[in-house]
């Protein structure tokens, strides 16, 4: 491996080499048979966990420079692996192998008056870099993905959880070794200069054909700044959760205890709770309650403050806040009217959820709000790939081109068209 202080011109040698081999490795990639591909995710899984004590060594090791570092709690959490976490990588690279192998797929055909047939055909999208941060389980989830839609993959996991990944990937390359592959299908770039991120960025001379980040703020701007590729992203997921007034009390508790603390540090962690103001005499305090009952921080509007004493101030800037942390912002809105209003102004159209009965409620919640994920009575944290069914996923696009919500296996194709004639030329 190259330290993190290695010269820019040994940097770009260096990601120009794993962009050609990656380029080199897609081809036979894109052709590979859907039992070898199954094949290398079942082998990769079974060896992570067989390497299980030797991924906790090298995570150890990341958690100890994080903590040195001051990392805040809730990315050290993201970086931290358990035997159980470690598990439900391994099984989500199982559930991956268990998909439909998208490529070949007809997604639609049609014949021609002039009796040419007419077909459109999933095909991998070539070669993608995934650019992350803390998060070491990005390295399986995307080399699986990428590798069941029949991509090369370059990964770019930050500096601190470089020990974690790369053991990570270890596994993975001997997964594709096992199965006959090339094992430059999936590469982790060797160093934590931040040149390299430079490097994938500008295309790697024409090798990428697609950046996907996931990581904080700072990083997904610069990607979307900087890349001369599509970008797959999100900028932040500043979610919502409303509480209209025909919810049901208890579900409404549970719902916004989980939405907010199960993992405050992901970005489906709902930021901002709104409150129907026609249900706030029965529903604001005891909510409030439950979610400073597990240690949530509660930044409060001034009709909210005159309800339930003793709270902090929100700020206007709290209404379009990341807070990634144990931190929650708390108004009162006018019915579904003033919930779509204020999630119109201040949303970044990743995820957000209603808790109602009103079906007619639900119905303007699900047609007015236009971001990637929508729930009705389910916590915000659902907001994921293995969720939805996909094995897993790279991360959660709220732009409107290509792929949008989780991005999984069939979100990494492309397609192309066959046109079968038997002789049809083109009339002058």
């Amino acid at each position: 491996m190259l330290d993190g202080t290695t010269d820019k011109a040994a940097v770009e040698t260096l990601m120009l080499e794993i962009g050609q081999k990656a380029r080199a490795a897609a081809r036979p990639l894109s052709i590979a048979s859907p039992e070898r591909k199954h094949a290398a995710l079942i082998a990769m899984a079974t060896y992570i966990i067989a390497g299980m004590d030797k991924i906790l060594a090298a995570n150890a090791l990341d958690l100890e420079n994080a903590r040195e570092t001051g990392m805040a709690a809730s990315f050290i959490d993201r970086l931290t692996l358990t035997e159980s976490r470690i598990r439900d990588m391994a099984n989500g690279i199982r559930a991956i192998a268990e998909l439909k192998d998208p490529i070949g797929e007809v997604i639609a055909e049609w014949d021609r008056p002039n009796g040419l047939h007419i077909e459109r055909v999933r095909t991998p999208l070539g070669v993608i870099g995934v650019i992350y941060e803390s998060r070491p389980n990005v390295t399986a989830d995307a080399g699986a993905l990428c590798l069941a839609a029949g991509n090369a993959v370059i990964l770019r996991g930050g500096s601190d959880s470089i020990n974690s990944s790369q053991a990570i990937h270890a596994c993975l390359t001997r997964g594709l070794k096992d199965a006959g592959l090339p094992e430059a299908a999936i590469q982790m770039v060797p160093t934590t200069d931040r040149a390299a991120v430079g490097a994938m960025l500008s295309g790697l001379n024409g090798n990428v054909d697609v950046i996907v980040p996931r990581g904080g703020k700072s990083l997904v701007a610069r990607v979307q700044s900087e890349a001369r590729v599509p970008v797959f992203a999100h900028l932040e997921g500043i979610c919502h959760l409303y509480i209209d007034k025909t919810a049901k009390l208890d579900m409404a508790v549970e719902i916004a205890v989980n939405a907010k603390m199960r993992r405050t540090g992901i970005c489906g962690s709902a930021e901002t709770l709104l409150v129907d103001r026609a249900c706030a005499s029965t529903h604001l305090k005891p909510i409030l309650e439950a979610l400073a009952a597990k240690g949530c921080e509660i930044r409060a509007s001034e009709a909210v403050m005159a309800l339930v004493p003793n709270l902090k101030a929100a700020t206007e800037e709290d209404w379009s806040t990341e807070y990634l942390d144990a931190i929650i912002s708390v108004a009162l809105v006018d019915g579904i009217g003033g919930a779509i209003e204020h999630i119109a102004r201040y949303s970044s159209n990743h995820t957000e959820a209603i808790v109602a009965e009103d079906v007619s409620a639900v119905e303007r919640f699900f047609n007015e709000i236009d971001s990637a994920i929508l729930l009705h009575n389910a916590s915000t944290q659902f907001a994921d790939g293995g969720e939805f069914g996909m094995g897993a996923e790279i991360g959660i696009a709220t732009g409107k081109m290509h792929a949008r919500g989780p991005v999984g296996v069939e979100q990494l194709t492309s397609f192309k068209y066959r046109v079968r004639g038997n002789g049809q030329v083109r009339p002058g």
